[in-house]
């Protein structure tokens, strides 16, 4: 068990909930990482409130930086967020809700926070097999930002700090994601994960991201309770 401090990036939804269970369970002191990037809804950022404080986050800290300046992205402009019928019609093709360099973005504030802390440890829910084809969710790009965080700090060359990115999820199918957060204690329906809920913050259920968590619950025999009342 760990004791140390640990930045953990929190979105609220599925995936950044169960590892911030993970990081809890190994015995991280929990500093959880949100942002404001000027993505179209509120109801993300109110799940990631819900579960830092059900997981006992010793703080979470909500930053405030707008992507809509740049745009590029279904999720920060006036562009239409894809919608399916079914979960086989997604492709490989990188989709419009790739937010441009989102993740190289929210790992740089993390490596500030972790520096400032003086924590070695940031976690992070990418994922490379059930997930939307983003390029920075991979096992590479990962590994070239650790490498990176330890030349781009004073922690870091003076010899204080060197990151350790954890990924707890990378290898995982979103029903093994799931079943490991349940194992953990996660209630799911603190959680959020849809790219354009309605004005009442439900999920959509048609969106990639929606179509992915909810095969990732089928699979494990349970209903998506971001669903319920809705499909």
């Amino acid at each position: 068990m760990s004791n140390e401090p640990a930045v953990v990036l929190l979105s609220g939804g599925l995936d950044s909930s169960t590892v911030l269970a993970i990081a809890k369970q190994e015995g991280y002191r929990l500093y959880a990482l949100s942002f404001r990037y000027g993505q179209r809804h509120q109801a993300e950022l109110d799940a990631a409130r819900r579960v830092a404080e059900a997981l006992g986050a010793e703080r979470h800290v909500v930053a405030d930086i707008d992507l809509r300046l740049f745009g590029g992205s279904a999720l920060t402009a006036d562009i239409d967020v894809p919608r399916h019928a079914h979960v086989d019609e997604l492709d490989d093709s990188i989709p419009i809700t790739y937010v441009p360099a989102r993740n190289t973005i929210f790992l740089s504030f993390a490596l500030a926070w972790a520096e400032t802390l003086g924590a070695a440890d940031v976690f992070i829910g990418v994922n490379a097999l059930d997930y939307s084809g983003y390029p920075d969710c991979r096992p590479e790009y990962i590994a070239a930002f650790e490498r990176m965080a330890t030349l781009a700090t004073k922690a870091g060359v003076e010899g204080d700090q060197r990151l350790r990115i954890h990924t707890p999820l990378i290898d995982l199918t979103k029903a093994e994601t799931i079943e490991r957060g349940l194992a953990l204690g996660v209630d799911y329906s603190l959680t959020h994960s849809c790219y354009d809920p309605d004005a009442a913050g439900r999920a959509c259920g048609s969106c990639d991201s929606c179509l992915l968590r909810r095969r990732g619950f089928a699979e494990v025999g349970l209903r998506d309770p971001a669903l319920a009342g809705r499909l």
